[in-house]
């Protein structure tokens, strides 16, 4: 059957101010763009849009959808602005569990809180005796009563793992902080198992899609085969609910614990709706726990530069294993020093004809870094919103001029540096018009000043990242990310002309259809 879409605006982003009066679909594929005259004639469907705006699918380049199921089933400390709202919290889910239990939270911020006081792990133990396990916001930190720090054999002699640290107040005794792989000592050691729990598994990305295509979202580029038990675990879930309950397209990431085996094992994925994607590497930690690897220390904390999680020879390791495979590489990184690291290794050992590494976040990046990222087939995959949730503590953390350097989207697309736009979601908010407007504004609605305004990019250029820079990253440029014949019939609709409206209306515009593979999925 082929369907026209007509009655709105449709950009194609084949360039800007790209439009076309009508699109004409047959199954999942777009086959023709025109006026509604010419394609009227051939079309059995009609779909009016009412004035709505029509672009390609959005994607989102990066984030964790069994992680973003998760958040919406447990404690959000993420609206917390003290840490005695955050333990008020706290006592509150409490009093509903058996005294026992397990208590997991998500998305605290001590840079929120008017004091930046962290919650102590004896105000924690005094709330309940069953494990406490909060992960900050980053996802880097987590928080723990002692209880939890028992549950992981944690005790004031045990060696922090490489790549790890945990946390000990000034007389060497356990504040209940676990920094990077520190945090494994208790997340590992959590059953992860049994009929049940992979029921769970699968409840809570069906819960996702819902959230992500409700945003406007068609797919997202996600990371989740290493935490919940074997990678089988996750990838099943996958195959149950995508393709059968939902159209949703998923670029899957390997972490490189789980890559090797999944390698061996031929491990499936059913495309289209399902594809596999490079490698993840882990580089280093983030800002807000002051993990993020730095070529020079913390402004803040002269003594720290940050923890790189593996040596150069591990990072040169697992590039090399990525490339045996004739694989590409995804490496998180945030700081500078965790750039050079992966530079040097991607350097020596190039992406294979044909694909692209992501560099994810490279949310510092020095001049020379720039230069030599453009002379790769590299593309950074960027969290627009960082900037609206780092600032202006961030500024505090790494000083004035070190601050300019961070998240310079408009220098890397002046370097024709390709880029993609994700949320890193939990991380931040799945909606991609947040992140949007955090790269053509650099500032939350409510703030005055824009964050190094020089970096700002043009609204076509954010929405190209969600698009054909999305795209790209996945290597699928060919039939994704434009609106046009011989490409994928999918397409995010929304009540508002992204264009034509001020940054502020562009903000509070909602998606009203979101169209994958020729079949609308979702409907305000």
């Amino acid at each position: 059957m082929k369907t026209l879409w007509y009655g709105g605006s449709i950009y194609t982003m084949i360039m800007e101010n790209d439009t076309v009066e009508a699109v004409l679909t047959e199954d999942d594929q777009i086959i023709a763009t025109g006026t509604i005259s010419e394609l009227k004639p051939s079309a059995d469907n009609f779909i009016n849009l009412h004035g709505a705006a029509m672009y390609p699918g959005f994607v989102d380049s990066h984030l964790h959808m069994m992680h973003v199921g998760n958040k919406l089933a447990m404690l959000d400390l993420s609206e917390a602005t003290s840490a005695e709202e955050m333990l008020q919290l706290i006592e509150n889910s409490a009093q509903n569990l058996p005294k026992d239990a397990w208590l997991f939270a998500d998305g605290w911020d001590e840079n929120n809180f008017s004091d930046q006081r962290i919650p102590t792990i004896n105000e924690l133990d005094q709330i309940h005796q069953g494990p406490i396990h909060l992960l900050r916001v980053c996802h880097h930190v987590s928080l723990n009563n002692s209880s939890a720090l028992r549950f992981g054999n944690i005790t004031s002699e045990t060696p922090s793992p490489a790549g790890g640290k945990i946390g000990q107040d000034k007389d060497g005794n356990l504040n209940g902080l676990l920094f990077e792989r520190a945090t494994e000592l208790i997340s590992d050691r959590l059953p992860k198992d049994g009929q049940a729990y992979r029921k769970n598994l699968t409840k809570l990305l069906d819960r996702a899609i819902d959230e992500l295509l409700a945003a406007g979202l068609t797919g997202g580029h996600t990371e989740d085969m290493h935490y919940y038990g074997p990678y089988t675990n996750p990838l099943n879930a996958f195959h149950e609910t995508i393709g059968k309950k939902h159209h949703f397209r998923a670029h899957i990431l390997r972490h490189h614990e789980v890559f090797t085996e999944m390698m061996a094992n031929h491990a499936t994925f059913d495309q289209p709706f399902i594809e596999a994607g490079a490698m993840k590497i882990f580089a280093d930690g983030a800002f807000g726990g002051s993990t993020a690897a730095l070529s020079q220390s913390y402004t803040d904390d002269p003594n720290n530069k940050g923890i790189l999680i593996h040596t150069d020879k591990e990072m040169e390791n697992l590039v090399k294993l990525a490339r045996s495979h004739h694989e590409a590489v995804a490496v998180h990184m945030i700081g500078d020093a965790a750039v050079d690291q992966v530079l040097n290794a991607v350097e020596k050992y190039p992406a294979p004809a044909g694909k692209r590494d992501r560099f994810i976040h490279a949310s510092i990046l020095r001049e020379s870094q720039i230069e030599r990222i453009a002379k790769l087939p590299i593309v950074i995959d960027a969290q627009p919103a960082f900037v609206t949730s780092d600032f202006p503590w961030l500024t505090n953390r790494l000083g004035k001029t070190r601050a300019k350097l961070a998240y310079p989207w408009r220098t890397l697309l002046d370097n024709d540096v390709l880029c993609a736009a994700g949320t890193d979601a939990p991380i931040e908010n799945v909606d991609p018009l947040e992140t949007i407007y955090a790269a053509v504004t650099r500032k939350n609605e409510n703030t005055k000043d824009s964050y190094f305004p020089e970096q700002n990019i043009s609204r076509f250029e954010a929405i190209q990242m969600y698009t054909i820079g999305s795209a790209y990253a996945a290597n699928q440029e060919n039939k994704r990310g434009l609106i046009k014949p011989g490409y994928d019939a999918d397409f995010s609709i929304f009540d508002v002309d992204l264009f034509a409206k001020t940054p502020e209306d562009m903000l509070h515009a909602k998606a009203i259809k979101t169209v994958v593979a020729g079949r609308v999925v979702y409907e305000a």
